[in-house]
């Protein structure tokens, strides 16, 4: 399937999400029915997993994880604050280069309205 087409379904199943349950939940319980909608729409998606960390060709023992990885393709940060600070957005652009993961979406459920909070992320590093 085409990024943007799996970007679609996910700001899709967040927005009804967004609307079911509305903001002020922890973003596990976003994160349990975001998995729970996009597995049932067929998507492929991993939660929780560790992302690899190499430095100077040595495997790092670091506990990185990213919340969900849809088809291999999406990278996607769920979060539920007031505000999302910019380093946060830094931090999950460099999950998106560790990962070799092109587009992410960052999306905080904490707004009033869900397009608010929803920010797409490119990550145009090429690993030579």
């Amino acid at each position: 399937m085409e990024i943007n087409a799996i970007t679609g379904i996910i700001i899709e199943e967040s927005i009804k999400i967004h609307r079911d349950v509305g903001p002020g939940l922890l973003e596990k319980v976003y994160e349990e029915l975001l998995y729970y909608r996009l597995t049932k729409r067929g998507l492929k998606v991993k939660r929780q997993q560790n992302i690899e960390f190499i430095y100077e060709e040595v495997r790092m023992n670091i506990d990185l994880r990213y919340d969900l990885m849809v088809d291999d393709a999406v990278l996607v940060d769920i979060k539920s604050k007031e505000t999302v600070p910019p380093v946060e957005y830094k931090v999950f652009k460099t999950y998106l280069r560790l990962t070799k993961i092109t587009i992410g979406l960052v999306i905080n459920f904490n707004v009033e309205y869900l397009r608010d909070g929803i920010k797409r992320i490119a990550n145009n590093f090429i690993d030579k």
